[in-house]
C-alpha cells in the first residue's frame, strides 16, 4: 500500500512556479524610474458599475522611457481613470489631453529608491513564505504516507527531494530580489 507511494513533485513544482510568477508580477508593479505598462496592472477603475483593470478601458502605451499614456476608449471614463491613478498610491500625477491621459514618470530620489528596495524585499519574503508553506504540504504528505507504512529509506528520499526543490526555489527568489534591487538602485 505505502510501498507504491510517490509524491507529486510536478504539482509542488507547478505551485512553486506560481509563487515565482506572482513575485515577478509584484516586482513589475514597482516603479524603477523607467516607464512600463505593467506598473498600471494593479490599478482598477470603477467602470460601468464594476472594478475593471485599466488595460480594459483604454490602450496603454509607453511612447518614451519616462512617459506612459492611456488612450481611454470611452470619454465618460476619462475622469474615473484619472481618479483611479491618483488614488492608486503609485505617486504619479496624471495629465489630461482630451481622451489621452499622460503619466510622466518622475526621477526617483535616493530615499525613494531605498523604500522601493524594502518593498521588493517584502514581496520576496512573501514568496519565500509561500514556497515554505508548499514544502510543509509536501512533508505532511510524506508523514501521512509514513503512518500508512512507508519505509524510512523512502521517507528520507522524498524529504530530500522536497527540500532540494524548496532550496532551488528559495535561491530563485533571492536571485530575482537581487536583480530587482540592483535595477531600483541604478540611477
Amino acid at each position: 500500500m505505502a510501498d507504491d507511494f510517490e509524491l507529486d513533485t510536478d504539482d509542488l513544482t507547478r505551485r512553486m512556479d506560481g509563487a515565482m510568477a506572482n513575485l515577478r508580477t509584484e516586482f513589475a508593479s514597482l516603479r524603477t524610474g523607467r516607464a512600463s505598462a505593467s506598473m498600471l496592472e494593479p490599478v482598477q477603475v470603477d467602470a460601468y458599475g464594476q472594478m475593471t483593470p485599466i488595460n480594459q478601458v483604454g490602450t496603454v502605451n509607453v511612447p518614451e522611457p519616462r512617459m506612459v499614456t492611456i488612450n481611454v476608449w470611452d470619454k465618460g471614463l476619462v475622469g474615473k481613470v484619472e481618479k483611479a491613478i491618483r488614488e492608486s498610491g503609485l505617486g504619479i500625477n496624471p495629465q489630461l489631453n482630451g481622451t489621452i491621459i499622460m503619466l510622466p514618470i518622475p526621477e526617483l530620489n535616493e530615499e525613494r529608491r531605498r523604500e522601493l528596495t524594502k518593498v521588493a524585499g517584502q514581496y520576496a519574503e512573501h514568496a519565500r513564505v509561500s514556497i515554505r508553506n508548499l514544502r510543509r504540504d509536501g512533508m505532511d504528505q510524506i508523514k501521512k504516507a509514513k503512518a500508512d507504512g512507508l519505509s524510512e529509506d523512502d521517507q528520507k528520499f522524498w524529504e530530500t527531494e522536497v527540500q532540494e526543490l524548496t532550496d532551488t526555489y528559495i535561491k530563485k527568489v533571492d536571485e530575482a530580489l537581487e536583480t530587482k534591487q540592483q535595477e531600483i538602485m541604478q540611477v
